[in-house]
């Protein structure tokens, strides 16, 4: 699976995916649970940099003593939207509004769509953000940014 980044906006942002071959009703589903998945961690302030303490703790985490008060300190880092899962031909693509979550949250998208793509469903290119010239997109509605806002 290739990865790529292309013009990144995280408050309307594109996720595209190239499948080998347009995927079926099985496997649109365990794409769909992958991003829902993601999206309601995200929404509930899971991807969270700021806010690592086992992680940055290292591979002993037995006995480790957990700062509440650290992750009360640390800024939300939430989600704040996201649109259906689209599919045309061999594409898919989802709109997504990242907030204020961090890079982590991609990391975690990407290594979930890694494996989906070894066990399930032959991913041949994730693209985040940017367009596709072959299917144009518009403003999404729920986008709380507008891009072309006549009132700025």
């Amino acid at each position: 699976m290739e990865i790529r980044f292309r013009e990144f906006d995280p408050f309307n942002c594109w996720i595209w995916l190239r499948f080998a071959a347009p995927p079926g009703q099985g496997e649109r589903g365990y794409v769909e649970t992958v991003f829902d998945s993601w999206f309601f961690l995200g929404k509930l302030g899971g991807f969270n940099a700021e806010n690592l303490q086992v992680h940055e703790e290292g591979a002993d985490v037995s006995w480790m003593a957990y700062e509440g008060d650290g992750a009360e300190r640390a800024l939300p880092a939430l989600m704040h939207n996201m649109g259906e899962m689209e599919y045309q031909a061999d594409w898919g693509r989802c709109w997504v509004d990242l907030g204020t979550s961090d890079g982590v949250a991609l990391d975690v998208l990407i290594n979930s769509l890694h494996q989906l793509n070894s066990d399930v469903v032959e991913i041949q290119e994730l693209l985040i953000g940017g367009v596709n010239d072959d299917w144009p997109v518009e403003q999404h509605p729920d986008s709380l940014f507008p891009l072309d806002d006549p009132d700025t």
